[in-house]
């Protein structure tokens, strides 16, 4: 065979040389005329296709499924099951290479890797990919676990220990924090009592031979589990603005994790992001704030983290900027009687670059909606301009008066949505869904949501009707063709990956989630409870959720290049510059995508809506 055989190329680039001599020796060359068909339902294949030249469609049903082109390769999954379920018809002239069965066979039973990105599911390839490139080490931030951080011993005492016998303990074990047992609890009841409860006690002259520790404990213990990973220790740490947490296990606490401690096995850019917000004096100093965040993005993507750890750290260090901003421009009493809270995919946990504000203002009752609110919504918007968050097209942002109102009128509002679902209703709605509270008083969002889920009945029409959005980006249907003309001309080989797939499978899992009133925020969490009400096929929400990681993955790389070439961040990724393997994912995540839409047109009827 020739010698310019790609291995380069994906599956091809995890083979050694041995391996890489097989395929040399057992590959051929084929050519196929436009129109000619190269495999059919039924049959059974010989070889594994790789094209040199031309275009390759794979057809379902006679519906176009998947288009292979130069370095991709086709039918794996035939070729094992010994057995092809599509057909391929070469869309033009086809010159390919054809690698024999058995020479495939042997390659997967020596290489894993290589059988997995051949002709596994896409979960099983990104495992393969992460697998394969992974070159970092088990204390990252995305792999290591709570328990592999250094944890403190647990000191624990009697609800009626002394002050002094406490004392006593923090000097002889070196410990700045004690867990306290409530008695009245039957000894279930677990506090912590710290240098800090310390501290007030001696200010307060209270006698600390005789005064209990009970009474002066803290019991809303901050926890994590011991199989947590580190990034949700450290955004626990970040919502709640503590500097520890107790590790539990079982049910047990085995020890505490210091926030020192866990910087220690990571970066402590996050950490310097926080300690800026907590002591902002000015809107300028979180200005300087905001910028870090986005210089944090990118360390942590670039050290191999995890695209849905990024986007939750983002989302707690977002919230807390967010807080603090308010808590510099709205006073005391306007703070105590409202809700700051933020929606769409801010709210959701999956917004990471910075994007159009989408945010609003829930006011309590009997609190006079005056120039002072309206000052402080406008000064609000305007900061977060000035932070990176540009102002939202359509408007929504608390300095608009249509997203800031009071508790019952919020209802109102929100009761006409659902009601009376208009376009610009049904939208809204969408986006109201995901709203997560940031400052203020949370119940009052949370008030203004259970009543519309009361109201979130068996109507099939209504949620027809809300459903049926996944079909309003029908200018990305012919995504196919983009991955048809690279090398040609490059303007059209940029895709919005927003239009493409992430819309459609946020807004479908929002749509099952409102129909069986979930109340989760995040599309990974819906999609858990929705499979475990047997809502949605356990095979399918899987590829869903790594489909929408894969293409936030893409869009966040291509929106880091972007920035660091002085541009906008535009949603869009430029195929031509993805690598042979980024190509073959993006593919199989937007057959994901496809078949996902599918399932929602049936669940929902569509065709009726």
């Amino acid at each position: 065979m020739p010698n310019a055989f790609n291995f380069s190329a994906s599956p091809f680039d995890c083979l050694n040389s041995q391996e890489q001599e097989l395929v040399r020796n057992s590959v051929d060359i084929a050519y196929f005329k436009e129109g000619e068909i190269i495999l059919d339902v039924g049959s059974t294949p010989t070889h594994l296709f790789i094209p040199i030249k031309g275009y390759v469609r794979q057809l379902e049903s006679g519906e176009e499924v998947a288009v292979y082109g130069p370095d991709d390769c086709f039918d794996g999954r035939g070729l094992i099951a010994g057995k092809v379920s599509s057909q391929f018809i070469a869309s033009e002239e086809v010159v390919s290479y054809q690698l024999a069965k058995s020479a495939v066979t042997e390659l997967i039973s020596t290489n894993a890797t290589f059988g997995a990105l051949l002709f596994a599911d896409l979960s099983k390839k990104l495992n393969a990919l992460a697998e394969r490139s992974s070159q970092y080490e088990i204390n990252s931030l995305s792999l290591a676990q709570v328990s592999q951080a250094f944890l403190r011993e647990i000191h624990t005492v009697d609800f009626d220990t002394s002050l002094l016998n406490v004392v006593k303990i923090f000097s002889e074990k070196r410990t700045n924090n004690v867990l306290v047992r409530d008695s009245s609890q039957g000894g279930q009841g677990l506090g912590i009592f710290t240098t800090t409860n310390l501290q007030r006690a001696i200010l307060a002259n209270l006698p600390l031979e005789s005064t209990p520790v009970g009474p002066h404990s803290n019991y809303k213990l901050i926890t994590v589990q011991a199989n947590n990973h580190l990034y949700e220790a450290l955004a626990i740490m970040i919502r709640y603005s503590v500097h520890r947490v107790i590790v539990m296990d079982e049910g047990h606490p085995i020890g505490t994790l210091e926030q020192v401690d866990l910087l220690s096995f990571i970066a402590n850019s996050s950490s310097l992001v926080v300690q800026r917000i907590l002591n902002a004096n000015s809107l300028d100093d979180l200005k300087e704030a905001a910028n870090q965040i986005t210089s944090l993005i990118t360390l942590l993507h670039r050290n191999g983290t995890k695209v849905a750890m990024i986007g939750r750290l983002v989302q707690e260090l977002n919230a807390k900027l967010f807080e603090k901003t308010w808590s510099l421009i709205a006073s005391p009493a306007l703070q105590k009687n409202s809700c700051l809270f933020v929606m769409g995919s801010e709210g959701r946990g999956e917004q990471i670059l910075k994007t159009d504000q989408d945010n609003g203002l829930i006011i309590a009752n009997d609190y006079k909606i005056n120039a002072e609110v309206v000052s402080a919504c406008d000064q609000f918007s305007a900061a977060l301009i000035q932070f990176g968050y540009p102002e939202c097209p359509g408007k929504i942002m608390v300095n608009n008066p249509a997203w800031r109102m009071s508790e019952k009128d919020f209802t109102e509002m929100a009761k006409h949505w659902l009601l009376e679902p208009t376009p610009d209703s049904l939208m809204n709605l969408a986006i109201f869904l995901d709203s997560h509270a940031i400052s203020g008083n949370s119940s009052l969002l949370e008030s203004v949501k259970q009543n519309l889920f009361n109201l979130a009945t068996d109507n099939q029409f209504l949620m027809a009707r809300f459903a049926a959005a996944i079909e309003s980006f029908t200018s990305e249907v012919g995504w196919w063709n983009r991955l048809l003309t690279l090398g040609t001309d490059t303007s059209d080989n940029r895709i919005n990956l927003k239009k493409a797939g992430i819309f459609a499978i946020t807004h479908g899992i929002r749509s099952l989630a409102l129909e069986n009133h979930i109340r989760a925020n995040s599309t990974a969490e819906r999609v858990r409870e929705l499979i475990q009400m047997h809502k949605i096929p356990q095979d399918l929400g899987n590829e869903v959720v790594e489909s929408l990681h894969l293409l936030m993955e893409l869009r966040l790389k291509s929106g880091i290049a972007e920035l660091e070439t002085g541009k906008s961040v535009s949603g869009e990724i430029d195929i031509s510059r993805l690598s042979t393997l980024e190509r073959d994912l993006l593919k199989d995540s937007l057959s994901v995508v496809k078949r996902f839409k599918q399932y929602l047109r049936q669940h929902f009827h569509l065709e009726f809506a």
